[in-house]
């Protein structure tokens, strides 16, 4: 349960790190500011979360002592014996929510991220469909105020994408959209189909973790082969006639990665570097988890980018969330950046799996 020496344990902890970011000898990394601030705030959170809980809990046992002194007139009684009965109804969801909070939290979860999207089945409108959801991703990146960019693209023909990657950088990023991550398909009638008929097609979505110094992945440079070639684009479009383009091949897991997408052959060389170092520290990671079985037990969904987790029925103006049996029927705001419900529902569905998790670890 909650006792009164983790929450004092907590608050010193917090001040320590309010003292930390007030010394101008607190922090001499941009990497160990940004952690300080997220401890920080994740601390100030629960110790809110607290005060909320204990604070019901004082008013509840106010309210009992005046039912139970025999001086209080009846009509004291009666506002008490209400009030109570309201201050008991939200007690269980402050002491939820508290719980959550206390979990340990994820040390990547602040992260940024590389945000990946190809199309799948489907063909062009597979391609179509990916630029709907490269829209759907930049607007709500938008709204919460992040910085989106592009590091490397392949355009279809007809404005779509076979194969994007951004970066995404701000607040909680990977946190917010970690649940991202799998086969998002689409029943729309394409623009191509002459006859109004539905097509279903599809597009696979990554979200990773961008590799940072702390992660310490040393890559040799005898384990790359750097390939050189001409940049191309949708209709001869970009400078072509120069090796610009960039493609890395990491020997020894086989990742393949490339830009394309700046002009500068330094330039293509480090975005994909960047993308390299982020994607090898996803292999370690899930080299990692496979060895505990336990380990996704406490996630919505696997991560794995072969499980279909969505359905946007375009038709119906539906999107059907499969992982959590959740259907909203406002798709058209949702391709428009408004995720916040979705992402909500997951994020708090994902929590009560890790605290059923820690709970069950702590009656074994």
């Amino acid at each position: 349960m909650i006792d009164a020496p983790t929450i004092e344990r907590l608050q010193r902890r917090r001040d320590e790190l309010e003292a930390a970011m007030a010394s101008p000898d607190g922090a001499t990394s941009t990497h160990r500011i940004k952690t300080i601030r997220a401890e920080y705030r994740q601390l100030s959170d629960t110790l809110t979360l607290y005060h909320r809980f204990d604070s019901l809990r004082r008013q509840i046992a106010d309210c009992r002592s005046l039912l139970l002194d025999n001086a209080s007139d009846a009509d004291m009684r009666a506002l008490a014996l209400s009030e109570s009965a309201a201050l008991e109804k939200q007690l269980p969801d402050a002491e939820k929510e508290l719980l959550l909070a206390l979990l340990p939290p994820d040390p990547i979860e602040e992260r940024n991220i590389i945000l990946e999207i190809r199309a799948g089945t489907g063909g062009e409108e597979a391609a179509l469909f990916a630029g709907v959801l490269v829209r759907m991703y930049s607007r709500y990146a938008e709204r919460r105020g992040w910085k989106i960019s592009t590091l490397d693209a392949s355009p279809s023909a007809l404005g779509g994408f076979k194969e994007i990657i951004l970066s995404v950088e701000g607040d909680r990023v990977y946190r917010d959209l970690r649940y991202e991550s799998g086969v998002h398909r689409v029943q729309r009638v394409p623009e191509t189909e002459a006859q109004g008929r539905i097509h279903t097609s599809a597009a696979t979505v990554a979200i990773l973790p961008e590799a940072e110094d702390i992660d310490e992945i040393d890559i040799p440079m005898e384990e790359i082969r750097l390939d050189l070639y001409r940049a191309s684009g949708p209709g001869g479009q970009k400078v072509n006639k120069t090796e610009s383009a960039v493609r890395l091949t990491h020997l020894p897991t086989g990742i393949v990665v490339q830009s394309q997408d700046e002009r500068s052959q330094p330039r293509n060389k480090e975005k994909a570097m960047r993308v390299l170092r982020t994607r090898l520290l996803d292999h370690y990671r899930e080299k990692a988890a496979a060895k505990t079985a336990d380990a996704r037990r406490s996630q919505i969904g696997t991560g794995d980018r072969s499980e279909r987790i969505r359905t946007y029925n375009f038709p119906q103006n539906r999107i059907t969330d499969h992982r959590i049996h959740l259907t909203l029927y406002r798709l058209d705001q949702v391709v428009e950046g408004d995720l916040d419900e979705l992402i909500g529902v997951l994020r708090d569905q994902d929590m009560q799996c890790r605290l059923h998790v820690a709970m069950d670890m702590k009656t074994t």
